[in-house]
């Protein structure tokens, strides 16, 4: 007993020991890059502390949400608290609405809650509402579906193919015999394309018959293709609700009612319309002292889907620049060129905040000496395109070659790289020409498991490399300001494209300020 007590104390006072920073290696004697390690890598580090409010206590920040409005005042009052000017910008507004609870349950042919959400922005029921479910009928064509379409009144209509199994492929390969995997796979294949025909059968605008004929809900499921994860989205309905349900629990479901079997639903879901509402980046700025009019830009988007907490999408990205700000207002609070940061709304709704400033501010992007953006989750960042920017390398090159080598010694530069054609905020700048890079951390199991799921919540963060990538932005922010050459723009001759075309650079598209009509 004592020995197990005795532990228990070492644990415990262990636990609460201040942080020390790791072992590090400073190829120069910068003190400004020595500040910025010390204060953001050790126990004085904020990322942790400002991480846990904003996912556990603001929470997801859907567009036209309160949560995205509360989670702007939030960042205004962190650097108001730091001494680091910063404004919201209002761009535009768009479609208000409060998520409340949703508790969807079988009750037929026995009892189970499910686990189940209505999607953005959907409808939601003045009070629990039961209904037989259903799956999408399989008819010959769409004048066959309109005289079905009283059969879909009161019921719950199953919209998505069933999944044959809800465990991920590797753990299939991994485990499975290679006949098994093989057969899996094909009768996967034949079931999603069936289906497929069957909804495109039923024609357009199908859904919306559903809305108008009185349906209790659309029932839908996007896995993830891991381990109890699910995309979620918005809504296609006006009327009705539109629930995402669990892979697991969307086949049992599929399962019922193709065995007839009676499967019958009871949903209580709570939401509210809030109308048009405004919408704001939040920008901070430290002024230049020798170059006021060029600029470096930090940026991530603030917003996010909200099935979950919009953790590593891009919580992590907004904690990484607020935290970086923080950094530099510490250790650099007088930059040569001015260096802003951008917590950008709309990003999930097609960039719409960071083209609002680009379009609202051309002197930045005229003065821009380059632009970080980060937006793919956790992990410590590892790769950085130069995006055909054939002048970029250089300049990139001797800013990592002062960074301590725990840092650079992970990133590999894409010399001279291409546009991307999609991608995140940084493609607001680049399409203009200006220098404008992404941040990369791992991609695929974030691309699996957070990216618009209902699995991405704070415990995914790392905070140790959170700790890590914060530092690093502050420190490029400040080698890019005291850079005395500016990062030429010249681009690369692009690849030649489908039939011998010439390769083009991205296209600039005018920011959508108002949400489209349903």
């Amino acid at each position: 007993m004592r020995s197990w007590l005795n532990r228990a104390i070492l644990a415990m006072a262990i636990a609460v020991l201040p942080q020390v920073a790791p072992a590090q290696t400073f190829p120069t004697d910068d003190p400004v890059i020595r500040r910025i390690w010390e204060e953001g890598m050790t126990g004085r580090s904020q990322v942790a502390r400002l991480s846990q409010v904003l996912l556990d206590s603001i929470g997801p920040r859907l567009s036209g949400s309160p949560g995205f409005a509360a989670a702007t005042d939030w960042l205004l009052g962190r650097y108001a608290e730091w001494g680091v000017p910063a404004r919201k910008e209002k761009y535009g507004t768009w479609r208000g609405w409060r998520r409340g609870h949703t508790h969807l349950d079988l009750i037929a042919p026995r009892q189970r809650t499910l686990e189940g959400t209505i999607l953005a922005w959907s409808p939601g029921t003045a009070r629990p509402v039961e209904g037989d479910v259903v799956l999408a009928p399989d008819l010959a064509d769409s004048a066959a579906f309109r005289a079905w379409l009283p059969n879909a009144k009161g019921k719950f209509v199953l919209w998505s193919s069933p999944e044959i199994t809800c465990r991920p492929d590797e753990n299939w390969e991994r485990l499975a015999r290679p006949a098994s995997v093989t057969r899996m796979k094909a009768e996967r294949d034949s079931l999603r394309r069936d289906w497929q025909r069957r909804l495109q059968r039923l024609g357009r605008g199908a859904i919306a018959a559903l809305d108008d004929a009185g349906a209790a809900g659309l029932i839908t499921s996007l896995w993830s293709a891991g381990w109890g994860v699910n995309k979620v989205f918005d809504t296609p309905t006006r009327k009705i609700p539109a629930l995402d349900v669990s892979c697991e629990d969307y086949g049992l479901l599929h399962r019922l009612a193709s065995n007839n079997q009676g499967p019958r639903l009871r949903l209580d879901a709570r939401s509210e319309d809030l109308g048009e509402t405004p919408m704001f980046n939040v920008v901070a700025e430290l002024k230049g002292t020798e170059k006021p009019d060029e600029y470096v830009l930090l940026g991530a988007h603030l917003d996010s889907w909200d099935a979950a907490s919009g953790a590593t999408d891009n919580g992590s990205g907004t904690i990484m620049m607020l935290e970086a700000m923080r950094l530099l207002k510490a250790a650099y609070p007088n930059p040569k060129r001015t260096i802003l940061v951008g917590h950008w709304g709309a990003e999930e709704q097609g960039l719409i905040g960071s083209r609002a400033f680009a379009e609202d501010h051309p002197e930045v992007v005229s003065g821009l000496q380059t632009a970080f953006n980060q937006d793919n989750g956790t992990w410590r960042i590892e790769y950085i395109r130069m995006m055909g920017l054939t002048g970029a390398g250089a300049h990139f090159g001797r800013w990592l070659s002062r960074l301590p080598s725990e840092m650079e010694s992970l990133i590999d530069l894409d010399l001279p790289g291409e546009p991307e054609r999609g991608g995140s905020d940084h493609m607001s700048f680049l399409c203009a020409g200006a220098p404008s890079f992404r941040l990369q951390s791992n991609y695929p199991d974030y691309r699996q498991y957070t990216w618009h799921t209902n699995r991405d919540t704070w415990d995914k963060l790392i905070l140790d490399d959170l700790r890590n990538n914060a530092s690093l932005a502050a420190m490029l922010a400040y080698l890019a300001a005291e850079d005395p050459e500016r990062v030429p723009r010249d681009r690369r001759v692009l690849p030649t494209g489908p039939g011998g075309q010439p390769g083009l650079w991205p296209t600039c598209h005018v920011a959508r300020r108002t949400a489209p009509d349903r």
